[in-house]
């Protein structure tokens, strides 16, 4: 029997599984995908706090190798005039924000995890587990099979964990569709402030950009309306969704327009969905983490550090609780009220829409809500601190198995 089973080899399962080796637990991470099966994928923004949390198990050395530093934002209005900059992150350059392919944070983080002797299996697909008081069994695709004391389930927004714990609860749709791209025509990023995310609050579309060292222009679109349909996502060709998007960005006098037209094949679409609050994160063997317990809108761009978060916290909490139960209970307490506020924060923003964007994310007295979110306050430095005890509310109860 082998000691936890983790079900996905993403950014979530990958970093939760390093976590998990540092605690000294056996660990086996099983990715359902073949190590080759890897694409581009969209980009993402690490945050301080994802930053910090890598930094507890030893992977954020690794991580900053690649993407590039992001260190503030600014806001410009549909005529490119700027509204208002604020900073991003904290001060110490190894946590500053950094953009970087999905794919490329994945890859790094697998990397890690061969080098120090992590055990992943690959084109490992889950179709059924089962558990009772001796163990958990996942059964995958391939008519194979693994049995262990825990399995955590880090298999993102589809997760086929979360329908053995939570067969309800379903992603909802947000009420956007949200397109990346990238462009290494440099005319589309003259004028793009280094190290900045430019937020372009458009008459109908939200577009933010940045601009690589390497003068490559990464930007995405988010367009409220109906959900895009796998199919249709999977037949349309990237040129007609940019011909789409800039008729609709063409009206404004930002620079959106020319950057989504300087676009060639490298663009994507997606749809903002979330999970609701309160859904069932754990039984007595098994446990969700990242995307897979409280998936959220991109709009406050924290899924990879809270996902990072939970690894850490996980961990920590099978560590230092007296018994399993206890563990799962005392990582749920920790990690819960935070996640579903990103779920609340980042459904508010996505529902505003351009013309309300601003003043959502800088409400109730705050700088901005991104930036409390990613700041490292007392709490959250306790809370990720490898050192530092994870405690309980209350005393634990006995276990029942």
């Amino acid at each position: 029997m082998s000691g936890i089973l983790v079900i996905g080899g993403g950014v979530a399962g990958s970093a939760t599984g390093l976590a998990l080796q540092k605690a000294g637990f056996e660990v086996t991470v099983h990715e359902a995908h073949p190590r080759t099966g890897a694409d581009i994928g969209a980009f993402l923004t690490l945050a301080s706090n994802g930053m910090q949390a890598l930094a507890q198990i030893g992977a954020a050395g690794p991580v900053a190798g690649h993407g590039f530093p992001v260190t503030g934002m600014r806001f410009v209005d549909e005529s490119g005039a700027r509204l208002e900059s604020v900073p991003l992150g904290e001060d110490e350059p190894s946590l500053h924000y950094r953009c970087m392919r999905r794919a490329e944070l994945g890859a790094a983080l697998q990397e890690e995890a061969h080098r120090r002797g992590l055990a992943l299996r690959y084109s490992a697909r889950l179709v059924a587990l089962e558990e009772d008081d001796k163990g958990v069994t996942a059964r995958f695709a391939d008519g194979s099979s693994a049995t262990g004391e825990l399995l955590v389930g880090a298999d993102g927004l589809r997760s086929a964990v979360r329908v053995h714990l939570d067969p309800a609860a379903l992603p909802v749709y947000a009420g956007q569709s949200i397109f990346y791209g990238y462009t290494r025509d440099p005319a589309a990023g003259a004028g793009l402030e280094p190290d900045t995310l430019t937020m372009v609050r458009g008459s109908r579309v939200l577009f933010g950009c940045l601009v690589s060292p390497v003068g490559e222009t990464f930007w995405f679109a988010r367009l409220r309306g109906p959900a895009v349909g796998a199919e249709e996502a999977a037949v349309t060709p990237p040129g007609t969704w940019r011909d789409r998007l800039v008729a609709l960005l063409r009206p404004d006098r930002s620079p959106a327009a020319d950057i989504v037209r300087a676009t060639e094949d490298k663009l994507m679409v997606t749809n903002a969905v979330r999970l609701t609050p309160g859904i069932r994160w754990h039984s007595r063997r098994v446990v969700l983490v990242g995307d897979a317990a409280h998936a959220a809108p991109p709009a406050t761009g924290q899924g990879a550090s809270m996902a990072f978060e939970d690894a850490v916290v996980l961990a920590k909490a099978l560590r230092d609780a007296p018994h399993r139960e206890a563990a799962l209970e005392l990582y749920a307490h920790h990690r819960r009220p935070r996640a579903e506020r990103n779920i609340a924060v980042s459904a508010l923003l996505t529902a505003s829409g351009p013309p309300d964007w601003i003043s959502i994310a800088n409400a109730r007295g705050g700088r901005s809500t991104l930036r409390r979110l990613s700041h490292l306050d007392e709490g959250l430095l306790r809370q990720l601190d490898w050192a530092t005890p994870l405690t309980a509310p209350t005393a634990p109860t006995a276990p029942t198995a």
